[in-house]
């Protein structure tokens, strides 16, 4: 029997994130662990709506999403433990600019570059619809195709109920293949 416990997210653990924006004409980086997929061309980014960083981003209407690898994370973690408000978080990581104009983290083996589309506010949140404007991969986390191979990207996972940081693991089957011999009845 299944027990009910309450309104919890259900959803996680989720790729752990920096993002970035342009705030005072230099970047301030912000670690987030709510985000998700909404389409093939648009991702979700969810934020107190009290954060400093969410002025910059509907000022700017763009932002970088910066996958955390195991190699970034204690800096990662650090952008979560203090506001750009307060303190100068510009020269953390070594950073270039997009194409579209966000700054990019150049040790993150992943990073895509988007545009607020739109921003839904639900009881102190504001969600942000990104439209992806670029999606930037470092040439070691590809597969032969060209396409981001997530055993050599290893992102970092962000698990919310217990506020921990947990690694990926291993493939366990093909999608819509599992078993293609007896299909469920």
């Amino acid at each position: 029997m299944k027990r009910n416990i309450g309104t919890g997210l259900a959803l996680y653990p989720t790729p752990l994130v920096v993002i970035g924006v342009i705030a005072n004409e230099k970047p301030n980086w912000m670690l987030v662990g709510h985000l998700g997929i909404i389409g093939h061309d648009r991702i979700m980014v969810s934020l107190a709506a009290n954060h400093y960083t969410n002025q910059w981003i509907k000022k700017n209407n763009i932002l970088s999403v910066n996958i955390v690898s195991e190699d970034i994370l204690k800096k990662a973690d650090y952008m979560g433990s203090v506001s750009g408000k307060d303190t100068d978080k510009s020269q953390v990581f070594d950073y270039h600019t997009g194409d579209a104009g966000a700054p990019i983290i150049n040790d993150s083996p992943v990073v895509i570059e988007c545009t607020v589309d739109d921003i839904y506010k639900t009881p102190g949140f504001e969600s942000f619809i990104l439209k992806i404007s670029n999606t930037y991969a470092d040439e070691e986390v590809l597969n032969e195709n060209g396409k981001i191979d997530y055993r050599k990207l290893k992102p970092v996972l962000f698990e919310f109920p217990t506020y921990e940081y947990l690694k990926t693991g291993d493939v366990i089957g093909k999608c819509l293949k599992l078993d293609e011999t007896s299909a469920v009845r």
